[in-house]
């Protein structure tokens, strides 16, 4: 095998419900893609679990369900999922930003040995960390109907409870880097100082 590592750029985005997570993924990939020419994958678990919903099969009905009412996937479908992704889709040369994975433990550590299979020996984490109470704030403010108090409370459970145990597991792992970013500030100060902790070196 051939060590990507250093000609790639392999990136996990983490973070709670509200804290931004998906537009800075997005303007990550930008900036990434303005300075090194791979084409970048984007591996946003909730995409590619409503695209999976989609389709008449019997676990796609059931995966709608769960979607649906906000509830819980098995790791087994989210790990299937984005496992499935780079079968097909990565070819050795791309880099790589995962959106939504990995939220539990049992991902984290499969996703950590799927990267060596790939023999990607260094990756990057970026935690956009905020509170709980800013989180619940941002929440309440977007005024989704699923955005219930009881909902939200549920969802900073969950992250406490499951996430940190992912996070605390990408900050003890010598393969990774893992990047503590504030995430309680705007959207481009927030994009600057990703800018600076992973590109500015």
């Amino acid at each position: 095998m051939t060590d990507i590592s250093n000609k790639n750029e392999v990136c996990i985005f983490i973070g709670r419900s509200g804290c931004g997570k998906g537009t800075q993924t997005e303007l990550y990939i930008k900036k990434l893609e303005e300075i090194n020419d791979s084409n970048t994958l984007h591996i946003e678990t909730g995409s590619l679990l409503r695209e999976m919903a989609k389709s008449n099969s019997y676990t796609s009905k059931i995966v709608k369900g769960i979607l649906d009412v906000g509830g819980l996937m098995p790791e087994s479908i989210v790990i299937s999922l984005w496992t499935d992704y780079l079968i097909n889709n990565f070819f050795g040369k791309e880099n790589i930003v995962f959106d939504g994975t990995a939220r539990r433990l049992y991902e984290a550590e499969i996703l950590d040995r799927t990267l060596k299979f790939y023999n990607i020996l260094k990756y990057k984490v970026i935690y956009i960390n905020v509170s709980r109470n800013w989180a619940i704030e941002r929440l309440l403010a977007r005024g989704r109907k699923d955005d219930t108090e009881e909902d939200i409370e549920k969802k900073m459970e969950w992250f406490d409870k499951e996430v940190m145990l992912s996070i605390d597991f990408f900050k003890n792992n010598k393969n990774c880097e893992f990047i503590d970013v504030n995430g309680e500030q705007t959207i481009e100060q927030v994009h600057n100082e990703i800018n600076n902790k992973t590109f500015q070196k």
